[in-house]
């Protein structure tokens, strides 16, 4: 692999990196904390949505963007040609 491919290929895993982290900052952040009393309006299974978020919707969401990430770094992986 030569220098422009890594340089490529890190520029491609940062990016991903940095959407993930934004997901991750909005579910954790505004969604659990920030506007849990708005969403606490909202009723999910008889427990008010902010709650929820808090407590289970993160959980969920972390897990799948730990999916998403191997997911997609299998992609860019066999894309730029790396042996495992």
């Amino acid at each position: 692999m030569d220098k422009n491919q890594r340089q490529s290929y890190w520029r491609a895993n940062k990016a991903l990196i940095r959407n993930l982290l934004v997901v991750w900052a909005l579910v954790s952040i505004v969604f659990s904390i920030l506007l849990v009393q708005p969403l606490n309006t909202i009723r999910l299974g008889g427990l008010p949505l902010g709650f929820w978020m808090a407590q289970q919707g993160s959980i969920i969401v972390f897990v799948v963007l730990i999916f998403i990430y191997a997911i997609e770094m299998d992609k860019l992986d066999r894309k730029s040609n790396i042996d495992k």
